[in-house]
């Protein structure tokens, strides 16, 4: 995982490579990087979550959803995945 913080620019960019090309859980994953980002940082950061180039088939699609404000917020919104997302986010063991 690549990460850049530009306190001045506030801005933050975080690069994360999935486990396979194939990774179906690679959108949770960024998701997941990105609320982290969101609940920990002052709203004043900028925060950019995608996928190393070259290492997941469906890079694109992935990196234009995590992008999309929108969509991010509408996910935070179902109860079921923000539920998923907040067990990602646990460090509590099970």
């Amino acid at each position: 995982m690549r990460v850049n913080v530009k306190d001045e620019e506030s801005t933050v960019s975080v690069e994360f490579t999935p486990t396979i090309p194939h990774c179906s859980m690679a959108t949770l994953i960024g998701l997941s990087i990105k609320v982290k980002l969101l609940r920990s940082l002052p709203d004043r950061f900028k925060i950019d979550v995608h996928i190393t180039p070259g290492t997941h088939a469906s890079e694109d699609a992935v990196n234009k959803q995590l992008a999309d404000k929108e969509r991010v917020a509408a996910a935070l919104e179902n109860s079921q995945l923000l539920e998923v997302v907040n067990q990602c986010l646990s460090t509590r063991t099970v």
